[in-house]
């Protein structure tokens, strides 16, 4: 599907970094991501909702209110996920180990881990790589992390923004990893944005979980949500030579500017775990209005997304309608069965309750055949909206997730 054509983004200040080979799964392949942060970098976070969450996200949760970073280790191959007290330990030893290089404080480290579920982390493994890397840390070049986070990704994600607030340039670079297991409260997915902006962790936090829900949080590839997805950004304060007084406000200019630029690294990323899904070869855009009201729109929009049914017969490039009226049904959501209209791109298969009088199989199926596939929906009820994204379900998805821990 549709790749990031970035080789490189720009340097951060107050941002470096190291990849290396710690042989968590993988045999010859660079799976730990280790960076280090100048002090008094503040950090934001949000986590999955998954109610059997990872090692590494209950950590990270408990150290999120200390609002300081200076460390962050992510590995691949692993997740460190359902292993118990085993898992507990191995993030006390990860950050304990990053500590101890960075001359810092163990909940001052962040971590991250993604992978197969189940099977315990050797946290050993990261002692050498870490304690090592600190003297070859560098502030490029940027693809290197995010090769290192990949596990089924065909390609690496990554993108940055510049925006100016008071005369000095702002710098935002985000990473992300993810194409299976892609569901609201995000995923099998981890991003980790950098910025140098000089901002409060409050409101930090405060943006984040604002621009997060209609960019990962609108985003499905499988409707099944990890144990171990992450977004956490992390500012260091240093734009300009930190010649910018702090944002300390959520109200203040300077917060939404900043606010809107993440939001569109936010936005980009999401879109790219959504083009890379597993064995996907389509690119969807689900639309729906006339809801009871937003929330209950995107209860549609998600029920129409990830329906098996729609999902496949969007891949064999069928404008099955009756499968979309399925899945609006079941969704338990408010909806007038009699005005509702369906339309793929800008063809009307559908309206008020039955098929459109002057749809064309021919014009509907020759649209089918593109890569980016829009559908939207009128349920008739109200002035609720919502937009989601998704991908086709193909046997290759099958294929991967049924190879996966072989």
């Amino acid at each position: 599907m549709g790749r990031n054509k970035s080789t490189d983004l720009p340097k951060i200040a107050g941002v470096k970094f190291i990849t290396a080979q710690a042989g968590i799964k993988y045999q010859g392949r660079e799976d730990v991501f280790f960076a280090a942060f100048d002090p008094k970098t503040v950090v934001a976070g949000v986590f999955t909702k998954s109610k059997c969450p990872s090692a590494a996200v209950d950590w990270c949760r408990d150290n999120l209110s200390n609002k300081i970073a200076r460390g962050l280790v992510v590995n691949s191959g692993n997740a460190n996920a359902f292993t118990g007290s085993k898992g507990k330990k191995a993030v006390e030893l990860t950050a304990k180990i990053a500590a101890d290089a960075l001359g810092c404080k163990a909940n001052e480290v962040y971590i991250a881990s993604t992978g197969v579920i189940g099977e315990p982390l050797d946290a050993e493994k990261f002692r050498s790589v870490l304690g090592a890397g600190v003297a070859n840390m560098r502030s490029q070049p940027w693809i290197n992390p995010a090769k290192t986070i990949m596990t089924t990704d065909t390609y690496p994600k990554l993108v940055s923004k510049k925006v100016e607030i008071d005369g000095v340039e702002i710098t935002i670079n985000g990473i992300a990893k993810g194409a299976g297991m892609i569901a609201p409260d995000m995923a099998t997915m981890l991003s980790f944005i950098f910025t140098d902006m000089a901002i409060e962790a409050d409101v930090l936090q405060a943006l984040l979980a604002q621009h997060v829900e209609n960019s990962f949080n609108s985003i499905t590839v499988d409707s099944d949500t990890s144990t171990s997805d992450s977004v956490m950004v992390f500012a260091t304060g240093q734009a300009g030579g930190a010649r910018l007084n702090r944002v300390s406000d959520i109200a203040d200019e300077r917060a939404k500017l900043f606010g809107k630029a993440l939001g569109e690294v936010l936005f980009d990323l999401a879109m790219q775990v959504v083009r890379d899904g597993e064995g996907a070869t389509k690119f969807v855009k689900i639309t729906v209005c006339g809801g009871q009201s937003d929330a209950s729109a995107k209860k549609i929009a998600f029920a129409i997304a990830n329906s098996p049914l729609v999902k496949t017969a969007i891949a064999g490039q069928d404008a099955n309608w009756g499968r979309v009226v399925m899945a609006v049904g079941k969704a338990g959501e408010p909806a007038d069965r009699d005005s509702l209209s369906i339309s793929f791109g800008d063809f009307l298969v559908a309206e008020n309750g039955e098929v459109a009088l002057d749809y064309c199989e021919e014009r509907a199926a020759k649209y089918m055949k593109n890569y980016e596939i829009e559908l939207k929906v009128d349920v008739g009820i109200g002035g609720g909206q919502a937009i989601v994204y998704t991908c086709d379900l193909t046997h290759e998805y099958i294929s991967i997730n049924a190879d996966y821990r072989s």
